[in-house]
Formats: C-alpha cells, structure tokens, sequence
C-alpha cells in the first residue's frame, strides 16, 4: 500500500497522512494514532526516499567504527547495542550506515559525512575521558550523540549513560559487607571514561571503609576472556591473593571463572566475583527468560535498551536542533548470583 491509498482508505489528505506520521504538531493527536495505527494494519512504510526529498534530509545515521576497536563489531555488546538502535531506525523510517576506518582517519570520515550530506547524525561510541572527537563534531556542525561519556567536556551534549560509579561502589560496598577485604578490580582500558569511573566507585567504597588500596590487585585492558584469566591466575599466586574479584565485564568474568577452577577452587565459596552484566541476548547470566538464579553476581544494565534510548535522543535532537541536547543517565541494579559468598574465615579453603 502507497501513501495515496492509505490516505483514502482513512478519508484523509496525503499531506494530513505524511504530517500525521512524521509528527507535526498542527495534527491532532486523535488523527495521528488513527493515521498510525492503520499504517500498522496495512503494513505500511512511508518511502524513505521520498521523506528524504521532502525534509531535505538524508535519513541515515551513521556509527563509525576504527579498526583499533573493530573487535567491537563482533562483541556481543556492540552487537545488542546496534540492534536496539536499529529497531528506533526502522521505525522512524531511518537507514543505518556502519563505516569501518583506519585508524587515525576519524576526523576525515565524519567531514565527509557532513560535507556529502551522507547521514544527518552520528552515534559515538567509545568514549575516552578526554575526547576530541566531540570537539570536531561541533566544530562542523555534525549532529552527534554519544554512547557513554567524556569526562573533561564541557560544552552540553547529547549522552545516554549508566551510573558507573555509583554501581561499582554499590558492588563493592557487597563484598565489604561479606566480609571481604582482599578484593581485585579487573578493569576495562582506564583511558576509557568508564572504566575511570568504575574504579573511581571501586576506590571510594574501599576509602570509606577504611580499606587499604592494593595496586597489585588492580588490572586494566581490553575485556577478554583470555585477559580475565591470565589477571585472576597471576593474583591468586600472590602470597595474600584476593578473596573477591570485580570485574568490567561478563566476557571477563568467564575467564576469571576460569582461573579459579583451575586453581582448584570454587567460585562463590572459595573466591566471590561481582562482573558488571549487560544483559546480553547471546550471552545470558544463566538461563534465558530470567528463570533460575543467575551464574554471577552482578551489576545489570540493558544494553539493547541503551540503544533504543540513545537513539530516540539522537532523532530528537535531529528533528529539533534548537533546543538544548539531553542526556540520560540510567542506574543499573544488582543482581545476587551464585557467585558471591561470604569471605573465608582465616584466608582461603
């Protein structure tokens, strides 16, 4: 079905049926759920084509990715990150362009973007905590949003992130309350502005307890399993090794999993792990369908959600560049898994 046949179907003008599916504010919101909903019924989809003659916009949103973080286009988080933001796409009627890059060649990519009229915004991802990229995109005029946020920006802009901080004092503050005062935190890379904000939380529940810092127990780096692993392994051969272990990352905690059983010990008996958990299609802490108790511990946030809201304030800000970009700071909860237990009386058993 075509715009002209929706439109006498509902016994309406085309231009009241294409105003009421873009949202103008001069269609009542009675004519607008009548339009919508039988554009539903009829499986109808405006042309994207068409919309973009006559709003003199691409309408396509680009994601680039350098090939120093390609990695990211297969890790699961990226991937349930894109296929939030992808369903807001498709239902404000909005192509996807992903552009891999080699590295250094940012800066290039997003002028071209701008220049060529190729998307009308941007999602960033990554960010560090002193980031130029937003500076840049300011700076030619390139509508952007950015998936997390960089600490030393000071100019407003459009961000949807988690509370950090907050979620790994939270996770911490557990641990101490088990007793536990030997932990380790397994971070991401700390020129990432996350990860400083994890340890920050980490740091500040430990400071408030009274509990000394031990930078032997603290790592960084990309969150693999492999780096999960090998960091936990080389901990528990320290004379005093933890007896707890908060991690960046569910990926990471397997091979923190990994490391313990292969030391002979038991996860949530001999050693406690918290891992932050993005509740990941492919990759459930536990059994699907949230039955059963889950594998870790862990701080939990949506990250196809994360999509889904990015986005949403991204075509916002798009279709009302006038007014001030918002940002969205979402709390992630914790989650009692079969992974934390009471710290062992006397060091480990």
């Amino acid at each position: 079905m075509n715009l002209k046949e929706l439109a006498q179907n509902l016994g309406l003008s085309q231009t009241t049926v294409s105003r009421a599916l873009n949202g103008y504010p001069e269609v009542s919101e009675t004519t607008r759920r009548r339009v919508v909903d039988a554009a539903r019924q009829h499986n109808y989809r405006p042309n994207t084509r068409a919309k973009g003659l006559a709003t003199g916009r691409s309408m396509a949103i680009g994601h680039v990715i350098p090939l120093s973080t390609k990695h990211e286009m297969v890790n699961p988080v990226f991937a349930d990150f894109i296929a939030g933001a992808g369903e807001t796409y498709a239902r404000a009627g909005y192509d996807m362009i992903l552009s891999v890059v080699e590295d250094g060649d940012e800066a290039r990519i997003y002028r071209s973007l701008k220049s060529r009229g190729t998307v009308d915004g941007v999602v960033l991802h990554g960010p560090r905590a002193n980031d130029p990229r937003l500076a840049l995109l300011d700076e030619i005029g390139l509508v952007y949003a950015v998936h997390g946020r960089s600490t030393s920006y000071e100019r407003p802009y459009c961000w949807l992130d988690i509370d950090n901080e907050t979620a790994f004092r939270r996770a911490t503050d557990f641990l101490l309350d088990l007793g536990h005062r030997r932990i380790a935190l397994i971070n991401g890379l700390e020129f990432m502005d996350f990860a400083l904000r994890r340890r920050a939380g980490f740091e500040e529940a430990l400071r408030a307890r009274g509990v000394p810092f031990d930078t032997r127990l603290m790592r960084s780096d990309e969150m693999t399993e492999d780096f999960g692993y090998d960091a936990a392994s080389d901990m528990m051969e320290l004379a005093e090794p933890p007896t707890a272990f908060l991690v960046s990352s569910i990926i990471c905690a397997l091979g923190v999993r990994r490391a313990i059983e292969d030391a002979g010990l038991k996860m949530g008996r001999d050693v406690s792990v918290i891992t932050h958990d993005d509740a990941l299609s492919y990759l459930p802490n536990g059994s699907r369908g949230g039955r059963g108790r889950p594998i870790f511990t862990a701080t939990r946030s949506s990250v196809r959600q994360a999509g889904r809201r990015l986005s949403e304030l991204l075509l916002e800000h798009i279709e009302h560049p006038r007014t001030a970009p918002r940002q969205v700071l979402l709390d992630s909860e914790l989650m009692v898994g079969g992974s934390t237990g009471p710290a062992p009386h006397g060091g480990r058993t």
